[in-house]
């Protein structure tokens, strides 16, 4: 076979037995039901209206819940994983390999894609029962959050491998990623309306995919009328799956690029000198 395909294939068994294994551990169980929990609880029980748009306060904030599942599954928690994985040698294994760098970055994609349908459907189910306003659009919206979801998805995940290889400590890696994912939500109207922002910031806002993702989830669940009160006054769905594309292609172009630098840097004497920190910190 292949060694090319070999690693695709390898890759591909990790991501799979690797999703399986963290998704039935206490804590990412805790985390799967802790979202949709407080998205959907909020906007089920408070007030969500924004008076000077028009739009369906609790609907759009829970459209915009739904991307927070996507981006932190896919982007703040690969950013953690690489962050702990160079920590404690993984990544410097997978470099020993014939195209590990490959397979990992396989592998880890494909466990994220697994984690953000876990993520996201639950958040669905919770928000379709008990959130008024908040519906598929028929079987075309829910056609249209299928695709909108995985381009989404292939869109942040290789961003998040790039944040997790540029620190070598997890703790900062997830401090930077929090901030980068904040700063990305508020300026692409992910649970608010951009019109709330000078226009400048809401043109930097719609080169973004977290912009398109919103778009695109709330084109499948929200009344076509609230397209009005989009930037464009249309949900540009053709649009959003171009950028999304694009995202996705170059971000899988870079992003192993990426962590073969990164890993190349990697060495024995350096995953010690970081067990041992890790060991005096005590987690």
């Amino acid at each position: 076979m292949n060694p090319v395909m070999q690693a695709v294939r390898v890759g591909a068994s990790r991501g799979r037995t690797d999703f399986v294994r963290l998704s039935t551990t206490p804590g990412e169980l805790f985390g799967y039901l802790f979202y949709p929990a407080v998205f959907v609880g909020l906007a089920a029980t408070l007030n969500f209206d924004h008076n000077t748009t028009g739009v369906d306060g609790s609907g759009y904030f829970v459209a915009g819940g739904v991307v927070f599942a996507l981006v932190t599954t896919s982007l703040l928690t690969l950013a953690q994983l690489i962050g702990t994985e160079r920590e404690d040698g993984t990544l410097l294994r997978a470099k020993a390999l014939p195209h590990g760098m490959l397979a990992y970055t396989v592998g880890k994609a494909l466990q994220l894609l697994m984690t953000c349908t876990l993520s996201v459907g639950l958040v669905l189910v919770a928000a379709l029962l008990l959130v008024d306003g908040f519906t598929l659009q028929g079987w075309g919206g829910a056609l249209t959050l299928a695709w909108v979801c995985a381009l989404g998805a292939l869109a942040l995940i290789p961003l998040g491998a790039i944040l997790g290889s540029l620190t070598t400590n997890p703790r900062v890696t997830l401090a930077l990623t929090m901030v980068v994912l904040l700063a990305l939500m508020m300026v692409s109207g992910v649970f608010f309306p951009t019109d709330f922002f000078p226009a400048w910031v809401g043109a930097i806002g719609m080169a973004l995919p977290l912009y398109w993702v919103g778009v695109g989830v709330r084109a499948a669940a929200l009344p076509g009328s609230d397209a009005a009160f989009e930037a464009s006054g249309a949900w540009d769905l053709p649009q959003a799956a171009g950028v999304l594309m694009v995202w996705a292609v170059v971000g899988f172009l870079v992003a192993p690029w990426v962590l073969r630098a990164m890993a190349r840097r990697e060495s024995g004497s350096r995953v010690d000198r970081a067990r041992e920190r890790a060991m005096k910190r005590a987690y």
